[in-house]
C-alpha cells in the first residue's frame, strides 16, 4: 500500500481530488495534510489550487511548505492541478506581479482575447501534443474541465504534453521528470479525469 498526500493549504478542492483518488485507489492511504512530514513520508504527491496565485503562495508560507514542495516535486511523483500548475512557475501577471515557486520555467499569465468569456469556464478539449503515461487509455481530444482566467507560458516548449484551444492555443498539461500539472480539474472531469487519476496513481517515472 501507499500513501498519497494531497497538500492542503487552504486553496484547493481537496476533498473532491481525495474522493476521486479514493475512488481509483482504494487500497491506498489517501491523505489530506498541511504538515511537512507527512508530505516527505509520502510516496505520491498532488499540488491541487483554486483562487489566487498571490492567496496561495501566501498561504502556503504559512504553513511553512515551499521548500517542502520544492523538495518533494524533485523526487517522487508529483501532480499539479490547475493554480497547483501555476504556482511551479516563475512569475503570474495576477495581483500586479506575484512570484511563483520556480520549478518550471516560465511565467502566467492573463488572456486577453475581448471576444471570450472569462473566466474559461467549462468542458474543453485537450490536445495530446506528446505521449506520456498518465495520457494511457485517454483519447486524444478527450473533454475535461477547466476553472480559469490566467494560463502559463513555458519557457521551454519540450515540457508540453497538452493543449487546449480557448481564443488562442494554450498549455493545458506539462511534465519534467517526476512533474506532470494540468491547467484543468481531473477530479471534475468524470471517467477521463479518473483515467488520468488511475494512471497518475501507477506511475513510474
Amino acid at each position: 500500500m501507499q500513501t498519497i498526500a494531497i497538500i492542503n493549504y487552504g486553496m484547493g478542492n481537496v476533498h473532491s481530488v481525495k474522493k476521486a483518488l479514493q475512488y481509483v485507489a482504494p487500497n491506498d492511504n489517501v491523505i489530506v495534510t498541511n504538515i511537512s512530514t507527512d508530505i516527505d513520508n509520502a510516496d505520491r504527491i498532488v499540488f491541487p489550487g483554486q483562487g489566487s496565485m498571490d492567496g496561495s503562495i501566501k498561504a502556503l508560507e504559512k504553513f511553512n511548505l515551499i521548500d517542502t514542495i520544492k523538495l518533494n516535486s524533485a523526487n517522487k511523483p508529483f501532480l499539479g492541478i490547475c493554480v497547483g500548475l501555476q504556482l511551479l512557475f516563475d512569475h503570474s501577471e495576477e495581483n500586479q506581479g506575484t512570484k511563483g515557486l520556480s520549478i518550471i520555467s516560465g511565467k502566467v499569465v492573463r488572456f486577453t482575447n475581448n471576444n471570450i468569456k472569462i473566466p474559461h469556464m467549462g468542458w474543453n478539449v485537450v490536445k495530446q501534443v506528446k505521449n506520456h503515461y498518465l495520457w494511457n487509455n485517454i483519447n486524444d481530444n478527450s473533454y475535461f474541465y477547466s476553472v480559469h482566467s490566467y494560463y502559463v507560458k513555458e519557457n521551454n516548449s519540450d515540457i508540453v504534453f497538452g493543449k487546449i484551444n480557448y481564443g488562442i492555443d494554450f498549455t493545458a498539461a506539462i511534465a519534467k521528470n517526476n512533474i506532470f500539472a494540468v491547467q484543468f480539474h481531473p477530479e471534475k472531469s468524470k471517467n477521463d479525469g479518473l483515467q488520468l487519476l488511475t494512471n497518475f496513481v501507477n506511475w513510474k517515472p
